[in-house]
């Protein structure tokens, strides 16, 4: 578990981390790359080159390059938006509607044959999907693509963060518009066996399947930090504008901190934890969850404190079984966070909420002891300071 300095960044021809917990940011002298410089540059001759990409679609066969096969530190400054919808065409089949007929019900794709083995009696229905978005760029170690201002925009594709990456930050950009009619048309950022990954201020909107997903294989280190989860849709499993598919954190042995961030109309998900995650989610606000925010499931060890609860429905799924999560339900109660944590636990805030009781015992708290765990604020205040601090334009 680790928290990042999240309080200012500064822009830098290669990041070198310490080999402790935080980024280390190294200040280089950059020279600027116009247009036309970019057009003819090899940046694969100058390790040192800051990347200043002024994104355009003759572009983004570079850009990926970068990303997936590059092994040098890099810094990638997005400046406007970048869009791939249509870049590597589309499919018309047929897919599935498990969960209504409605125009604003989402439908699945049937990929791997999804309808038909998990969804046989779901009515059949045509659908036609941009391909782009259906698996993300790759991104290679070593690797921070920050947006400039609120300019940096990703429309149409997601990022992959796999196979042994790490040292990698994604900041200040918004990931958007990909497949949101279709369950299974795309997750915005996927991690699956990396480690040393921060995700920070991060927009991200109109997504067909997670906005942020943890999958099965061991990511060692993740912060999401300051980022907002826009759940508003025209089309959701739920039928009723509020996004299910939130944050999917089901990795072994993963360590993730959750801190600032904006989660908002979203109906389930928000976040489902099993498969032996480590979870610390501190003083984050959730808004108008018209469903459930936590899974707990089998192996999850979550801490919540300090956290807004706003119009969430229920703060934990009934269905759920076998996870552990602690609360933080009174100062008293939160004392037991000293010995692993560093501080007392912080209580939650409600406001038009469901119960929100702990599951387990506490003995599991030992997990994040060691760790660099996350300070915590009041409750109080995270409203006002999260809707200010969280999205993108706000680093």
């Amino acid at each position: 578990m680790h928290e990042l300095n999240n309080g200012g960044v500064v822009t830098a021809a290669r990041i070198e981390f310490t080999g402790k917990e935080k980024p280390l940011w190294l200040l280089y002298t950059t020279r600027s790359v116009d247009e036309f410089e970019l057009q003819n540059a090899n940046p694969e001759d100058d390790p040192k080159l800051m990347i200043s990409l002024i994104l355009r679609n003759e572009l983004l066969s570079r850009i990926e390059k970068i990303l997936q096969s590059d092994s040098d530190s890099r810094v990638i400054v997005l400046q406007k938006t970048f869009d791939f919808t249509g870049t590597e065409g589309t499919t018309s089949t047929s897919g599935c509607a498990p969960w209504g007929t409605a125009s604003n019900c989402q439908v699945a794709i049937n990929q791997n044959n999804w309808c038909k083995n998990y969804e046989p009696n779901a009515p059949t229905t045509s659908v036609t999907y941009d391909n782009a978005g259906v698996l993300g760029i790759t991104v290679n170690s070593k690797k921070t693509i920050l947006g400039q201002g609120s300019s940096g925009v990703i429309k149409g594709k997601g990022f992959r963060i796999v196979s042994g990456a790490s040292k990698i930050i994604i900041q200040n950009i918004a990931i958007t518009n990909i497949n949101p009619h279709y369950v299974w048309g795309g997750d915005a950022i996927t991690i699956d066996g990396a480690d040393m990954v921060w995700i920070d201020h991060v927009k991200t909107s109109l997504i067909g399947r997670q906005h942020i997903v943890a999958g099965e294989s061991a990511d060692n280190r993740i912060t999401i930090s300051n980022c907002e989860i826009d759940g508003s849709s025209s089309w959701s499993l739920t039928c009723d504008g509020h996004h299910y598919w939130a944050l999917y954190f089901t990795g072994f042995n993963d360590h993730i901190t959750l801190k600032g961030n904006y989660i908002h109309h979203t109906s389930g998900r928000s976040r489902k934890v099993s498969g032996n995650t480590v979870l610390h989610a501190v003083n984050n606000y959730w808004y108008a969850n018209s469903g459930h925010a936590f899974e707990v499931g089998t192996g999850a060890s979550i801490v919540a404190e300090g956290n807004a609860f706003q119009n969430v429905v229920l703060l934990i799924d009934a269905g759920t079984s076998g996870g552990q999560i602690f609360t933080a339900p009174t100062t008293a109660a939160n004392a037991v966070c000293a010995a692993n944590f560093g501080h007392t636990c912080q209580v939650n805030a409600f406001g038009s909420s469901g119960a929100f009781n702990s599951m387990g015992s506490t003995g599991f708290l030992s997990n994040f002891k060691g760790k660099n765990v996350a300070s915590a604020a009041p409750a109080s205040g995270v409203v006002a300071s999260v809707t200010k601090n969280a999205g993108v334009g706000k680093v």
